[in-house]
């Protein structure tokens, strides 16, 4: 699934013109990156939790060449699922 397929799907469950429900995941989509811009967790109940984890800066090496090559740091976000979501995927609902 896609971003204009689950605007679709919203617009098509609750009746609403497709710019409404663009808004709507346009909004709840901003407020999650917003949420981890500042540094906080993200928690949807039932669903996961987004957060950011930091990564120091390492040496590694291309795989290509074998060359040593720097990593600056950086942060990147991770997704954790939560309990219920597990449940449905591993089919105990």
């Amino acid at each position: 699934m896609v971003r204009s397929d689950l605007i679709t799907m919203i617009a098509r469950d609750f009746g609403l013109k497709r710019d409404y429900a663009e808004r709507a995941v346009t909004t709840v989509f901003d407020e999650i990156v917003s949420g981890l811009t500042e540094g906080n967790r993200v928690e949807l109940r039932g669903f996961g939790t987004f957060a950011v984890r930091h990564r120091r800066e390492r040496q590694a090496r291309n795989p290509r060449t074998g060359e040593p090559v720097e990593v600056s740091e950086k942060h990147v976000p991770v997704f954790a699922t939560g309990k219920q979501l597990r449940d449905r995927l591993n089919g105990r609902e």
